[in-house]
């Protein structure tokens, strides 16, 4: 099912069914950034909102964006704190949408459901400040390699979403060519079970 047929459906369910990818991605969210503070933030793919609560905390002002208007709709009914605003916007398209450079761009569990990678990490680079910091957090590829995807259930049955494996190095390198600098690198395990599959991969980079 494509990105955005498959979240109008998702978005009346994505708050309260069993998700431990959401879940978990929340928990690496919040642990790799709590120590710092921003200025200004990007947040791609805010969904319905599940990270901006937190974010509106950690920075003077967020610009969410989302390609799916059904879960952004969502996150509007739950925050109405001025320092938000909330645009829809495809981040493959070109980025008329905003000229200013933020000093956090966040992505959460995105960039998966994204074919090229290199561009959309160059489209974030440029509108970095120097120092800048750039979070992504993602499926973990050890369960993609597994056949592990985005899926839900619905009366028709289940749902799988539109999704392309990228490996570590895909961030990696795309990140150093776009003059991104790796800063942390985390795994995040059920139950913190450390003797199974990771199920979330959490790179942090910085604008030099």
């Amino acid at each position: 099912m494509n990105i955005k047929e498959a979240y109008k459906h998702w978005s009346l369910q994505y708050d309260t069914n069993t998700n431990k990818t959401r879940d978990l991605e929340a928990v690496s969210l919040r642990e790799c950034l709590s120590n710092y503070k921003f200025t200004s933030c990007l947040e791609i793919g805010c969904g319905t909102g599940k990270n901006t609560e937190w974010l509106i905390t950690k920075c003077d002002s967020v610009l969410a964006i989302d390609i799916s208007e059904d879960m952004m709709s969502i996150a509007k009914q739950k925050l109405s704190d001025k320092k938000v605003s909330f645009i829809n916007v495809d981040v493959t398209s070109n980025w008329n949408f905003t000229n200013e450079n933020f000093d956090l761009v966040v992505c959460s569990l995105v960039l998966e459901h994204i074919e090229d990678t290199q561009d959309v990490i160059k489209k974030i680079s440029a509108h970095l400040t120097n120092g800048g910091i750039l979070y992504i957090g993602e499926l973990h590829p050890f369960k993609q390699y597994t056949g592990s995807k985005p899926k839900f259930e619905t009366e028709a049955g289940e749902q799988i979403v539109s999704a392309f494996t990228h490996h570590i190095t895909d961030f990696t390198e795309a990140a150093n060519d776009n003059g991104l600098k790796t800063i942390e690198i985390k795994e995040y395990f059920d139950d913190n079970d450390r003797s199974t599959i990771p199920r979330i991969l959490t790179l942090v980079f910085q604008k030099i």
